[in-house]
């Protein structure tokens, strides 16, 4: 298990070193930042001035050496916008980043979840081609027409709801079902499938012919032996979410990491676009190390354990 995880968790540190490095060199490449922070009738020596202020007239290789050494002490620059420091921006926009994550999750699991096992307990019938059908529209449907059809319809025709911003939880309401619906319909086509496989096993035709009724099938049994690829299936979707989640917050202004993400790549905000990649690329591959972990608590085959038989044998 030791030799798994730390394979594992060196896959990671390789991952997150790789990903600061593509954006920094990205951004630098794409061209010089003070272009855009600038306006053009600005004198030389101010630009010249600002260019020192923020490191960009030091070598290529000297940047990316003094980044990497901040970075690893947790010190991400200051934003070139407002002059607060990257990390302070991304800590504060993270909390509703998470608030809105979480929200959609619960509504994915809620929604999705049951959906894909009525499905698979009603195999071929009309529930199942309509739950189907529902769960492919649900994720075939782009976010951000998503999100304007609901704004459309309760924030501008029947005046229900706000369309943008975070002060009250009626502002939660569209940004959550604009991020969860499409992840609902992903989560019950793979919940049908993974259901499926499990109730053709011999053990759920055994728990039949003891007469076992279909609640019990499903929570006792079934559900339990599904749990590891749904589990593996939401460890992946982490991704999903974030990424759907720099649109929804655009979309709805939700003053969140996507949002911050967006603004600073538009204003080329160097420290701030690194610092909310590195974040987001940590928050995915935590989630992922995680889902190993866990994984291996299920099924300790997977790290290397062997039962007390085996072992004897």
């Amino acid at each position: 298990m030791l030799r798994f995880l730390a394979v594992r968790a060196a896959r990671a540190v390789l991952t997150l070193f790789l990903c600061v490095s593509g954006v920094f060199l990205a951004l630098r490449l794409a061209g010089d930042p003070a272009d855009i922070m600038l306006s053009i009738d600005t004198p030389p020596d101010v630009r010249a001035y600002y260019r020192e202020l923020w490191g960009l007239d030091r070598p290529l290789v000297e940047q990316y050496g003094l980044y990497l050494a901040s970075a690893a002490r947790g010190d991400f620059g200051i934003s070139f916008a407002d002059d607060r420091s990257a990390f302070t921006a991304v800590v504060d926009a993270l909390p509703k980043t998470a608030l809105l994550g979480l929200s959609a999750l619960i509504l994915a699991l809620l929604v999705g979840l049951p959906l894909g096992i009525v499905a698979a307990l009603k195999h071929n019938s009309a529930v199942d081609r309509i739950a189907m059908a529902s769960a492919v529209f649900g994720y075939a449907i782009p976010i951000f027409f998503l999100g304007i059809l609901l704004i459309l319809l309760f924030a501008l025709k029947l005046r229900v709801l706000p369309s943008a911003g975070s002060e009250t939880p009626l502002h939660l309401l569209l940004p959550m079902v604009t991020l969860g619906l499409p992840l609902a319909g992903r989560l019950a086509r793979f919940a049908r499938t993974s259901t499926l496989e499990v109730l053709g096993k011999p053990f759920i035709r055994a728990a039949k012919g003891r007469g076992v009724r279909p609640f019990g099938l499903v929570v006792r049994h079934a559900l339990p032996n599904a749990a590891v690829p749904l589990l593996m299936f939401l460890g992946i979707e982490i991704g999903g979410i974030l990424a759907g989640g720099a649109v929804t917050e655009t979309i709805f202004a939700w003053p969140g990491l996507g949002r911050l993400l967006v603004d600073a790549v538009a204003t080329r905000d160097l420290p701030v676009v690194q610092a909310c990649i590195l974040t987001i690329t940590l928050i995915m591959v935590s989630a992922n190390l995680l889902v190993d972990v866990v994984h291996i608590l299920i099924d300790p085959r997977l790290g290397g354990f062997r039962s007390a038989r085996g072992a004897a044998a």
